[in-house]
C-alpha cells in the first residue's frame, strides 16, 4: 500500500466506475449463486424453488427469489460449525424429491406447479406439531425462509414498507393479517 501513488488510486476509481458501468457486479452475483458454497447446483435450484414458493412474488413486493433466499441460506449451511446441520438439509432436501417421485414419478423440479404444491401440502400437514422427517425439514424450511426473507431489503423495505430511522408523525403500523 505504501507504493499506492495518487495517479494508481484514480485508475482503480476510474476502472471500478467503468467495471459497475458494464454491469460486472451484476454478473459477479450471478456467478456466486451459479456455484453456491454449499449445495449443489440441483439443490440450490431446489432451496430456490421452495423457498418461491412459500413467499412469492406478489403484486406488493417481489419474492424469495429475487430476495436471494437461496444463496442465504447456502451460505448459513456452508458455514454451520456442526456436521448434523449439514446432514439435515441434504436429507430434508432428499425427502422432498422423494416425496415427489412418491406422488407423481418425477423429481420436484420437473413436476407441474400443482403438482409442487401438493408435495409441500403434504409435507405441511402437521405444521404445528411435525412428527415425520419431512415435517421436520419444512418446519425448518419455512422458519428459514421467512428469516432469510425478512431481514432481506427487499422484505424490510419492499414487503414490510420500513421507512428508515426517520421522525414519523403518526405510526402507522403493520397489517399482519395481509
Amino acid at each position: 500500500m505504501d507504493d499506492l501513488t495518487r495517479r494508481d488510486v484514480i485508475k482503480l476509481g476510474a476502472a471500478a466506475t467503468v467495471a459497475a458501468s458494464l454491469g460486472v457486479g451484476e454478473r459477479v452475483a450471478a456467478q456466486a449463486v451459479a456455484s453456491p458454497a454449499f449445495f449443489t447446483p440441483e439443490e440450490f435450484a431446489l432451496v430456490d424453488e421452495l423457498s418461491e414458493m412459500i413467499i412469492p412474488a406478489d403484486e406488493h413486493s417481489p419474492g424469495a427469489c429475487a430476495a436471494k433466499v437461496a444463496a442465504y441460506m447456502d451460505g448459513r449451511r456452508a458455514e454451520a460449525l456442526e456436521e448434523k446441520d449439514r446432514t439435515k438439509w441434504r436429507d430434508g432436501l432428499k425427502f422432498v424429491e422423494q416425496l415427489s417421485r412418491e406422488s407423481g414419478g418425477k423429481s420436484f423440479l420437473q413436476s407441474s406447479p400443482d403438482e409442487r404444491v401438493a408435495v409441500l401440502t403434504r409435507m405441511a400437514e402437521n405444521e404445528r406439531t411435525p412428527n415425520k422427517p419431512e415435517e421436520l425439514f419444512f418446519a425448518e424450511l419455512k422458519s428459514r425462509v421467512a428469516h432469510a426473507y425478512y431481514t432481506s431489503e427487499i422484505g424490510i423495505q419492499k414487503d414490510m414498507e420500513y421507512k428508515g430511522n426517520s421522525y414519523l408523525a403518526e405510526f402507522v403500523g403493520f397489517d399482519v393479517s395481509s
